[in-house]
């Protein structure tokens, strides 16, 4: 057995395997493992002890992965930017773009080699895209056949991002598109929308889809949302009513797993647990707070037209001072190539950023 097949036949039992990271009896308490050194304080509250150890982590490792990352940022001559709205953007026919799981065969993505990158970066948790707003899974959902396992990849991402992390002590994040999807016909701001859009609908699919995915990978650090806009104007769009019963979403997560950290960019109903603004932020945080900010020159998702501009060493420290003196986390972003392996700039800088670090 390779490693790749080693690693896809244990991501598969994550879920399984962390099961007693969640009986909290005093005699039987788990810590997961990214919170080692937290325990005691884990014992007395599991989410202060997992936002003490994420105001203390500094960096962070950001993944944009998806079918986007097969056009590069391109279709048929038109440009999107960034790369990952390539389908809004470029206006590529949803039967088209569907037909890119076809071709979707992630060879190279390989979360050993991921893990061990961020890991040696100085890194302390890993984000990851599960479903970004093309509505894409990179897990074997059972909510919809348009996900990595129904592709020629035939391969579960998160569960093989979620094993690695969990033997090393990464904390994992995960990103999901909540404002926003561009596919479900009851979605906000969808693009292929149903003549009567009832947004209950929406709301029950990402609830399945969140409990999935705090239920069968393991200890998650946090839940990261996206798609602010989306969300505003669909609020702004119904009266003022959050007809995606975001706060029902917070509890069910909270529910599931006690630790889990919750942000929504920079802020949307004020309960979250972090604010996570993109690039740069001028205004005052009023909670723990991460900047992201991405390795290629703009796009977060792969894009061909920056090659030759992913950051070099020295800005990405300039990054972490200036995350520093705020203070902020710095969530750094890299977009792989279309067959799912890390561009070899990004590998570079991101070696030399370690053993800058390091001292």
């Amino acid at each position: 057995m390779n490693r790749r097949q080693f690693i896809k036949t244990t991501g598969t039992c994550a879920g399984l395997l962390a099961s007693g990271s969640f009986a909290f009896g005093k005699s039987t308490l788990n810590v997961p493992s990214y919170l080692k050194g937290y325990e005691a304080l884990y014992a007395q509250n599991p989410r202060q002890a997992a936002l003490t150890w994420y105001k203390e982590a500094k960096f962070g490792l950001f993944v944009h992965y998806g079918l986007y990352s097969l056009l590069e940022g391109h279709y048929q001559g038109k440009h999107s930017r960034p790369a990952e709205w390539v389908l809004r953007n470029g206006k590529v026919p949803l039967a088209e773009y569907e037909r890119l799981a076809e071709r979707f065969t992630a060879e190279n993505f390989d979360a050993d080699f991921i893990t061990d990158m961020a890991l040696e970066a100085g890194m302390k948790y890993i984000n990851i895209t599960t479903r970004h707003h093309d509505s894409f899974c990179l897990w074997d959902t059972q909510t919809t056949d348009f996900k990595s396992t129904n592709t020629p990849a035939k391969r579960d991402l998160v569960a093989e991002l979620a094993e690695q992390c969990r033997q090393k002590g990464l904390g994992l994040c995960l990103y999901y598109s909540h404002g926003r999807d561009w596919r479900h016909p009851h979605g906000p701001e969808s693009l292929f929308p149903a003549e009567k859009v009832d947004y209950q609908r929406y709301v029950d699919y990402m609830s399945a889809q969140v409990t999935e995915l705090l239920t069968n990978y393991g200890s998650i650090a946090a839940i990261w949302l996206d798609g602010l806009g989306g969300a505003r104007n669909t609020q702004k769009a119904a009266g003022g009513r959050d007809v995606l019963n975001t706060q029902e979403l917070y509890d069910q997560i909270h529910s599931l797993q006690p630790q889990v950290l919750i942000s929504y960019k920079q802020g949307y109903l004020g309960t979250e647990d972090f604010m996570a603004p993109e690039r740069h932020f001028k205004e005052k945080a009023t909670k723990p707070l991460e900047l992201c900010n991405t390795l290629q020159g703009y796009s977060w998702g792969y894009d061909r037209r920056d090659e030759g501009r992913h950051r070099k060493p020295k800005a990405v420290m300039q990054m972490l001072a200036d995350a520093k003196a705020m203070p902020a986390n710095l969530l750094l972003n890299t977009g792989p190539l279309p067959d799912g392996s890390i561009h070899p700039d990004d590998v570079k800088t991101l070696k030399s950023v370690g053993r800058r670090l390091r001292g």
